[in-house]
């Protein structure tokens, strides 16, 4: 490592590795092939005997550019081969997990790619004995991210971005401090061979006009430094919401119990809470019954009024098909259509 360019990523690779306690362990490094990630299947390479890591490549075909698809497969078994790292690939449809399904319910083409890229990533861990897996988020991907969804709409977990940690502690994104450009650099300085995805240049994408046009424009007129600054406001909004969800964890275990695919939610003193933490648990209320995303602020506030003052005998009806019902000291959260149970409909 005696190269100063090349020091300098690995060793920003291995610092974020020890942070993240990754030690004498079998770790599976997602490569699709383009620069991102050969780069980082380098670094862990130069870094795997010196942390113990037993290295594997994983790559998923999605499919989606024809012959230029095979090609990123091929090229990703040729730098293992290179570094004499296994490679095992796995081919996904993207478009056959929108098939039949309503508009409402049908993810888009990129949500598509992403569930099944990274379902897929977990059962080539899973086969390689690989407990940890490694993606190639850079700190552009993480500005980028942030700026989407601010422009977009976003509350402030949403401004957490891209965790360095995924919730179940699998997987991990150890570039998420590192630029493209020193990326790109790196790659250049030691002749690594990538492949280029053409879709990157089709301003149709919205994340593309941003990082292409946008963001340069704003790092030039505003902030050199726009990446650093927004990569430190995503680490504080995430350590501020994992202090935050353990105090919803708390309130929540004392609240909330399941029964036969409802969920019982104690009625007392819902108009005492804060009204962050009481938002919060209702929004953990509808995540546990798989329906937090049809949600809307309006329907939200809607279901936290008939928290503080539904009458017994009452209920409202919510996205996705659930009901909100009141019953003396309880309310009940579940599917509006029960046999065997009926609640008067009411207002809130």
């Amino acid at each position: 490592m005696a190269d100063s360019k090349r020091a300098k990523l690995v060793g920003a690779v291995d610092a974020a590795l020890e942070a993240l306690g990754v030690r004498e362990a079998g770790l599976l490094v997602a490569v699709s092939g383009g620069v991102d990630s050969v780069v980082l299947a380098q670094a862990l390479h130069a870094l795997a005997e010196h942390r113990g890591l037993k290295l594997t490549i994983g790559h998923v075909n999605h499919g989606l550019r024809g012959a230029a698809s095979e090609a990123d497969q091929a090229s990703v078994e040729a730098l293992g081969a290179a570094l004499g790292v296994s490679v095992s690939s796995r081919r996904v449809d993207p478009a056959a997990l929108r098939a039949g399904r309503s508009s409402r319910d049908r993810p888009t083409l990129q949500e598509a790619a992403r569930e099944l890229r990274y379902e897929a990533l977990r059962e080539l861990a899973d086969a390689a004995g690989s407990h940890f897996i490694a993606t190639a988020h850079s700190a552009d991907d993480q500005a980028e991210t942030l700026l989407l969804r601010i422009l977009r709409g976003t509350g402030p977990d949403g401004l957490g971005g891209i965790p360095e940690r995924s919730a179940d502690g699998r997987i991990l994104r150890p570039l998420l401090g590192v630029e493209r450009r020193e990326i790109e650099a790196h790659a250049r300085a030691h002749s690594l061979s990538w492949r280029e995805d053409e879709s990157n240049e089709d301003d149709g994408y919205a994340r593309n006009r941003l990082r292409r046009h946008w963001l340069p424009g704003l790092a030039e007129g505003f902030n050199p430094r726009l990446l650093q600054q927004l990569g430190h406001l995503a680490e504080a909004m995430r350590r501020d919401a994992e202090w935050i969800e353990g105090q919803v964890a708390r309130e929540a275990a004392g609240r909330f119990s399941s029964e036969d695919g409802w969920l019982r939610i104690d009625a007392k003193e819902w108009d005492a809470l804060p009204e962050a933490l009481a938002r919060r648990l209702a929004r953990l209320a509808l995540r546990r019954l798989g329906r937090g995303r049809d949600v809307s602020r309006v329907h939200l506030a809607r279901m936290l009024a008939f928290l503080r003052d539904g009458r017994s005998g009452t209920a409202i009806e919510l996205p996705g098909g659930l009901s909100l019902a009141r019953e003396r000291e309880l309310f009940r959260l579940g599917p509006a259509a029960t046999p065997g149970r009926v609640f008067p409909r009411g207002g809130c």
